[in-house]
This record gives structure tokens, sequence and C-alpha cells, in this order.
């Protein structure tokens, strides 16, 4: 059936590109039934046959301890299809982002696909709220950096995508101040086409930093990691940086998340330490060491 249904929605937003289409997934999974329309139209009928669409794919994705098959919509595999500017993929933490996105696709002049990566706990979580302001006189964000950090004092540039954001926050509200004026918690919103422009600016504005943090909830061998790290890599070496780029998140696994909830808050909660000080949660272990849960 999400064969059947993307397929018309597809065709849909390519008879009239005045539509907002949008297809939505009850949970970001529910997409792997419609790949043959993914591969073969969505991510390719640009360039072969020069078919514009505008198509929206709303996919809950993100790990909230919901087992395996309710976790992940498989962003690794959007991120390997992307290449020429064929479409877009954004992984949003405010209702304005989502606005402004959503709004861009009608407003623009020309029409692109647009994959929404879109966590269900971010709708009813509190500090997931934006200003009025933000909606009528702002615009869509690639890139969000840290307002609230002093950047003479940041030592390591945190970088994520979606809500593990919120959970990096609250983690670093509880190290003692000293510690916590170290990193910077920048969000990178659209990570297709990657936003090498505006992480440029962010980068070096931290004179102090020595190194970076990739920070994903998806296992290592799945998410964003492969694709951002040589982007990430090419644009420090650009700047004339030598700052690493570490990897804090889960190991690689064969299974995109545990179907235990208790497992899966040990996990989340010794991600987001090694991200904030690079050492295991639980063991103290430093990044990079090998682990077992």
């Amino acid at each position: 059936s999400e064969f059947a249904v993307m397929g018309f929605e597809y065709g849909n937003s390519s008879s009239d590109p005045t539509f907002l289409t949008i297809w939505e997934a009850q949970f970001g999974d529910f997409v792997n039934g419609a790949q043959i329309i993914i591969d073969q139209f969505i991510s390719s009928a640009e360039q072969k046959w020069q078919r514009m669409s505008g198509l929206v794919l709303l996919l809950p994705h993100g790990y909230e301890g919901q087992g395996p098959e309710h976790s992940s919509a498989r962003l690794e595999r959007f991120l390997q299809l992307c290449a020429q500017d064929n479409m877009q993929v954004v992984n949003m933490t405010t209702p304005a982002q989502i606005f402004h996105a959503l709004r861009r696709q009608v407003k623009r002049d020309f029409r692109k696909p647009l994959i929404v990566m879109s966590p269900k706990s971010l709708l009813r979580h509190p500090k997931v709220v934006s200003k009025i302001t933000d909606f009528t006189e702002g615009t869509f964000q690639e890139v969000i950096g840290d307002a609230t950090a002093d950047a003479k004092k940041v030592e390591r540039i945190v970088l994520c995508s979606g809500k593990v954001y919120y959970d990096l926050e609250a983690a670093r509200g509880e190290l003692d101040k000293a510690q916590a004026e170290k990193i910077a918690l920048v969000r990178i919103e659209q990570l297709y086409p990657f936003p090498k422009h505006k992480l440029a600016p962010i980068f070096k504005a931290y004179k102090s930093a020595k190194e970076i943090v990739w920070c994903q909830e998806e296992p290592k061998n799945m998410g964003s990691w492969f694709f951002t790290k040589p982007r990430l890599d090419e644009l420090v070496e650009e700047m004339g940086l030598e700052w690493p780029v570490r990897y804090a998140g889960r190991d690689e696994r064969a299974s995109p998340a545990t179907g235990s909830e208790k497992v899966h808050i040990y996990e989340q909660k010794d991600l987001v330490a090694e991200a904030l000080t690079l050492k295991s949660a639980k063991s103290g272990v430093t990044a990079g060491a090998k682990k077992k849960v």
C-alpha cells in the first residue's frame, strides 16, 4: 500500500507544481514499502527525464525506546541517494523550522523533493516552541548556532541533527559551569544539500576550539555519520584548521535499535555523555575504546 499511495502522490505532485503534496508515514520505517518509488522517481527523475517534483515525505524518525521497527526512517538510505542537488533532507528541531521548510516548497520558483525526519516525541516537548516572530519574520535556517555559548571559551563543537539536541542541551546543563562553557551545541537542520557555507562562519568564530564531535542517536553504520564525516573533514581542511572530527553515538549494529526500553535509556545517556565528555557515562572509558552493553 505504501508503494501504491506514494506513487499516486508523486504523480500528483508532478502533474501540478502548485500543490503542496505530502506523504506521511505513521512510523518512518513504513517508507521501506515504497522504496521503488524513491529510487526510480523521487531521487532520479529530474536527471533521467527532467521531471521535477515538490513531493514532501514526512517520516517520523528518532530513538524513543519504541524498538527497532519504530525508530528509524533509514536516514542513511536517503543520504546515499543525494547528489546533483536532487532533493532536500532535513531533520529539524523547532516548529518555525517545519513551517518555513514547507512554505519554501511552494514559494520557490523550482521544485525539489523534501525528505523530513520528524521525531514524534518533539510534538509534546516543553522546549520545542517558537516565537510568533519566528514564523512571521524568520526564514528557514540550515544551521542553528549556539546562542548561549561564549565563543572565546568553547573548546569542543558538538554537531548534531534532530531530537538528540535536546538531550545534549539538558545534559550540558548538569555539568559544572567551567566544563559546560567549553561546549557549543550546533544543530545541522538541513543535511542535504550540505550547508558548508553556513558552518564555515560558525567554525571561524570559535577561536579556541580544538575538536568537532558529531553526535547521533543512530548506530555508527546508520544515520548521517558516513555522510557528514568526509564533508566536515573537507571543510576543516579548506579552512586550514587542525581539528579532529570525532564520533559519539551507538556502535555499529545490525538492528536499527534495541527492543528494550531500559537498554535504550542506558544507550542514550551513554552517547550523550560521550559527546560532552568523550567518555562513557557508565564506565568512564575514553571514547574509541571497545564497549559492551
